[in-house]
């Protein structure tokens, strides 16, 4: 484990993969070293061509986390790890973590490549109701300290089976959704409001390829053409047989001819 010191003096724990080109891979809601082993199986397999940066998002992992929050502290996070991969990286953001990445680039760090896959803004104002109601029942929770409950909301707002989330707060793991959860409300922070940032998109100059699921919901793929639309050097693609869940063996080839092109 490696650690670089954010701007506001907040420790962010990361690991090294592989030589080459570097490439930071920042993670979405609950996602982090301890258990997201997706990522890490990524970071191994861009670690044939890359220098690859797996962190720990702030309040994760063995991250710091210093207070009040704020999304510009995060991209302050990303632009030390720029700084430690020797000044210029690209990026690749899963779900809220490419909203968050698409916000590292906006604010003109030096990112060469930006890679985001299904950021979860929400086309229609149904779909942005529902986040704005989510938004509001995970803070009552989290300020009750109602840790566990906060997860378990995430998790079924985010489609997973509300018997398999009840089966999943009896195991080992669940303890570890717990220590994370207050960084959920981080999450909905970058996402803002819930549509699709159209300044912010409108002002990123690097090379992005966005990309979806072919078998993600139909409201992702709207998402994803959206921003597309909006970003003035997209690329878009669809991974044919892939949801949120992707698996990194098709996503990593993806992503390789991408940063390498």
């Amino acid at each position: 484990m490696d650690e670089v010191t954010s701007n506001d003096g907040t420790a962010i724990a990361f690991d090294r993969f592989g030589a080459g080109p570097a490439v930071i891979l920042v993670g979405g809601a609950f996602q982090h070293r301890a258990i997201d082993q997706q990522t890490a199986r990524l970071a191994e397999l861009l670690g044939r061509e890359f220098t690859v940066f797996h962190y720990d998002r702030r309040g994760r992992g063995d991250s710091g986390d210093t207070l009040p929050y704020a999304v510009e502290r995060e991209v302050e996070d990303i632009a030390a790890l720029v700084d430690a991969a020797g000044g210029r990286a690209h990026v690749f953001g899963m779900s809220s973590g490419g909203a968050l990445g698409l916000a590292a680039a906006a604010s003109g760090l030096p990112i060469t490549k930006l890679a985001v896959y299904e950021p979860p803004f929400q086309v229609e104002e149904s779909g942005r109701a529902a986040m704005k109601s989510y938004g509001q029942q995970l803070s009552a929770l989290l300020a009750e300290g109602r840790r566990g409950d906060a997860a378990a909301l995430a998790m079924k707002t985010f489609g997973a089976p509300p018997e398999a989330v009840e089966g999943m707060r009896h195991a080992p793991v669940w303890a570890t959704f717990e220590s994370v959860a207050p960084t959920l409300a981080y999450d909905a922070a970058v996402m803002g409001d819930g549509s699709v940032p159209t300044e912010r998109a409108m002002s990123v100059a690097v090379p992005t390829l966005v990309i979806d699921g072919g078998s993600s919901p139909q409201w992702m793929r709207e998402a994803a053409d959206a921003l597309a639309g909006v970003v003035p050097t997209s690329q878009r693609l669809t991974l044919e047989g892939q949801t949120h869940d992707v698996a990194p063996d098709v996503l990593s080839p993806a992503l390789q001819r991408f940063f390498l092109a």
